[in-house]
Order: structure tokens, then sequence, then C-alpha cells
């Protein structure tokens, strides 16, 4: 099969979250296993000159966006053995940033219909058109109304994933003609609740909808979960499917990390100790044999901090240490400040991100916290458990499906189910206990690093739901 990912981003050349890590992993792990998987996104100004001045021009064309006629440049660039395809308009992808412009549905109105009209001019016939996110929403829309019945097209199927319902693409009714260049008579495919909402679109017109993890599929069935969109969804049940993410097994391997102190595997964990020891000098916390926290995130409400500022003193009397990385919201930030300046020698807060700091802290950290509110999927909790740390989270979304409790056989974590701060308190409590017993703590440790979360057992599942749909 020809699978062809259409994303606003990928690694390694432009990202801002987790939609980057998936269309830069997915598609190796697809090709490995006898498919052809390649990748379209825009030639976003900020990716590294370096490559840029490597790409291949294909073509240029001009693309129609309703009543403008603008330049669009084909590239071709080849990674780590995948085809990525980038579409060139200095106007609508010359920017500083990736999002959060006045003309984002005009940008990627422009970029979906690129993509479509790009596959005249390449030598890849895609079976699978497969979207990812808002900004390729109307790629399905725009194929079930001008191109599946052109001879070229007739055969593609298109299939989007929903990485995060919030963000949906809505906008005045007043871009469907004059920015989408779509008539009237369509306006029911689009149009929810007074907005044109780009999501609802590929919703209507998509052959499948995937979300990424099991329990995100039926919990956006929910209005708690869905931003108001469950209602088109429960008439689509039909064709709505969770896949669990994965995580890259190359980048995140205890084993050959060289960003860690000790390397370490399943097999043989005590470079893990090392690891601790020196993420402990290094954040400036007293040493000891204490557990220790790791709290790598955004400060933002939906990903539980609020749960965290009730208890988080309570915690630190418990003798417990806290290793935190991350930004966000200013009242968090300060949150976090305070706690280190109160609590020296057992609280680390560094704002920002830092990469090789993330990687440390799974590798040193005993524990990981991460009680969201909700979670589409989450990474962090399997890159934890890749390097031992026992992730402690909230049973929503991607952390239901990962991380089970250790109070069953098959136990790799802890949880807990309600959206209260008592609830996560008692899920730290019962681990630091479990973690005073050496023996239950390596055992439990080992369970966790066995895990497979590895984009293998995920492009199986995307394999066998593109080969059904075709």
């Amino acid at each position: 099969m020809n699978i062809l990912f259409t994303a606003s981003e990928a690694v390694p050349f432009a990202a801002s979250g987790g939609l980057a890590d998936v269309t830069g992993s997915l598609p190796a792990e697809i090709n490995r296993k006898g498919h052809v998987c390649s990748v379209v996104m825009p030639l976003y100004s900020t990716i590294d000159n370096k490559i840029r001045s490597e790409m291949t021009f294909i073509k240029s064309i001009t693309v129609d966006v309703s009543w403008r006629k603008q330049y669009c440049g084909i590239f071709k660039y080849t990674y780590n053995n995948i085809n990525y395809y980038f579409i060139d308009n200095e106007y609508y992808f010359s920017r500083d940033g990736l999002y959060g412009f006045y003309d984002d549905c005009e940008r990627f109105v422009f970029f979906d219909y690129a993509v479509l009209e790009m596959i005249k001019y390449i030598d890849f016939k895609p079976d699978i058109i497969h979207c990812h996110d808002w900004q390729t929403a109307l790629i399905p829309v725009y194929h079930s109304i001008y191109y599946k019945y052109k001879p070229e097209y007739e055969k593609i199927k298109t299939v989007f994933t929903i990485h995060n319902i919030e963000y949906q693409g809505r906008y005045g009714r007043e871009v469907l003609g004059d920015v989408m260049g779509i008539p009237e008579r369509y306006m029911d495919i689009l149009e929810y609740d007074g907005y044109i909402n780009m999501i609802k679109g590929a919703f209507e017109t998509a052959d499948y909808i995937t979300t990424v993890s099991p329990s995100y599929a039926w919990e956006i069935l929910d209005p708690w979960y869905a931003h108001s969109l469950d209602r088109i969804l429960s008439g689509r049940q039909e064709r709505l499917r969770g896949i669990l993410n994965g995580i890259d097994y190359n980048l995140y391997n205890p084993e050959t990390d060289k960003l860690i102190a000790g390397n370490f595997s399943a097999e043989n964990i005590s470079g893990k100790e090392v690891c601790k020891k020196s993420l402990l000098e290094e954040l400036g916390l007293s040493a000891g044999d204490s557990a220790v926290i790791g709290i790598v995130t955004r400060f933002v409400k939906h990903k539980g901090i609020d749960l965290i500022r009730c208890v988080f003193e309570e915690i630190v009397r418990m003798g417990v240490k806290f290793a935190v990385l991350g930004s966000g919201e200013k009242i968090y930030e300060d949150f976090f400040l305070e706690m280190s300046a109160r609590y020296p020698e057992n609280v680390s807060v560094t704002l920002g991100f830092v990469p090789e700091l993330a990687h440390r802290i799974y590798a040193g950290a005993d524990m990981f916290l991460m009680p969201s509110k909700s979670e589409p999927c989450g990474l962090a909790q399997m890159i934890s458990m890749r390097y031992g740390t026992i992730p402690i989270v909230r049973e929503t979304g991607g952390l239901r499906d990962s991380v089970h409790d250790n109070g069953g056989e098959n136990g790799n974590g802890f949880t807990f189910r309600t959206y209260n701060a008592n609830d996560m308190l008692n899920a730290v409590k019962r681990a630091v206990s479990d973690y005073e017993n050496k023996k239950i703590w390596e055992e439990l440790v080992k369970r966790a690093m066995k895990c497979d979360y590895s984009w293998s057992v995920s492009a199986d599942l995307y394999i066998s739901l593109y080969e059904e749909i075709i």
C-alpha cells in the first residue's frame, strides 16, 4: 500500500507538540513493515537551511484559494528512508512560528488544496491519504466535493486522526466561500453550531476517523471531553477507532542514551541509581534514598497542575523530592518557583523545555507524576516507563490505556480515577510505600521497562485499518 501522511508539522523539520512525534516516527515503522509511507507538510522558513539546500525542486504550480491564485512550490527531501514533500509559499509559511496568525484559516486552506493538486505531479500515488488534526481537515472535504470523481483520485481513501479535539478550526460562516471556495450548497458539511468547523467537515467526509488512544475514542462521545462535538461523533461511531500512539525506541533507549549519566536495561538496572545520584547533584537537591518525582509538562490547567498545587507541600513533607521541568501559565510557573524557594533541598524547578534535562529526569527520577484532566494519548508516561520511572497518572485517555495500577498482577504504575487532589495524593502515598520495599519496587521497575509501547505495535494496527478501508 501507498500511504500519504499530511500534517502541519513533523520531526525533525518543525515541531510544537506530540503531532510532530507521530508524523516523524510512525511512517518509518510502516515502511519497515513492507509498505510505502510518505509525508507532506508546509515548507516553513524556520526549517534548517542545510536541509532546505538539499531539497529537490519538483515543480511550481498555481493553487486556487477561492478567488485568489497562489504560487505553490513542490519540494522533496529524503530522510530516514522516507520521502518528505514540502509545500512552498513564502506568503503563508515564512513566519516566525507555526500557528497563531490572523490568517491561519487561509494558510491551511491553501495547504490542503495544494496537497491534493500535488498528487498530479509527484511519482507517488497514494491509496490512503492520512490527515492529522484541523490543519489538514479540509483534505477529505475537498476530495469528497471536487476530486474523488476524477480518474487519478477515485480510488484514494481518506483517514482523519484527532490528536486533540479541543482544536477544531472554527471560523465564521463567511470563510466558506471567500476563503475556502466552497459553494453554499455544501454548507451542511462544515457548519456546526453557527460556525464553520473544519474537523466537523472531516468527520462528515473521511472514510475513517481515528484518535490517538482507544479510551479517547469513547471519551469524546461524552460532552465533558468532546468540546461540543459529541453530537456529530455519536452518529459516526461505526467508523471511529482509537489506536494508541507509540514512542521512538531509538531516541528513548536507556541502554544507549548518551544524555544520561549511566546506561541500564531491564535485565540490569544498576545504572539507574547512577542516573538518580547525578540528577540530584545537577539540580542541587539533597542526596539520599528518598523518592524523587519527576514532572515534565506544560503548565496548563488540563495537565492537572491544580491537583498538584493542592497537595504539593504535603507530598514534600513526606520526604519526597521533585524535579520539575516545564513552562506555561504564569500562575503555575510562579507556584513552582515559590515551592523551589521554600524547599530548596527538595524541589528543583527549571522553566522552559530542555530536551537533555528531560532525558535525565526520565532516567533519574523514581516516579513520574501526570494527573491530567484530559490526555488524548500522552507520551511522557511511556517514556518514563521505558526508563524504569514509575508513572502516577489519572485514568483518562491514553493514560488509562498504557498505565495499569500496581494493585493488579500486571501493574506498571499507580492510577487514580476521579479528578480529585486527595485521590491523587493517595496514589502518591501508595507509590512511596511500595518504593520503600526494594524487592517490590525492583520488580515493578523491571515490569514497566518490559512494556512494549514502540511504534511497531501501533503500525500493525494502522496497517490493518488501511487494509480494511481499501
